[in-house]
């Protein structure tokens, strides 16, 4: 699958990286992607935990019998 990219400068980048490293392109953005992909994952981990402690919050509501459905319904399907 073929990646476009169109700005010059990174291309440029790339080439270049790619030559004094002696990597092919690919292997280059890979390796980019990977070491990006390691210091991106502790930010998204650290942006879920305000939300984990509202998930333990509401872990701790006991359930009630009727906490699904707390009204009673007549036959025509209205609350009673």
């Amino acid at each position: 699958m073929a990646l476009h990219i169109a700005n010059p400068t990174v291309v440029s980048k790339v080439n270049r990286l790619a030559h004094d490293l002696g990597m092919t392109k690919t292997a280059v953005i890979e390796q980019a992607i990977d070491e990006l992909a390691k210091t991106a994952t502790p930010t998204v981990q650290a942006l879920a935990r305000p939300w984990d402690a509202v998930l333990d919050e509401f872990d701790r509501v006991p359930d009630l019998g009727n906490s699904r459905d707390p009204l009673t319904w007549d036959a025509h399907g209205l609350p009673a």
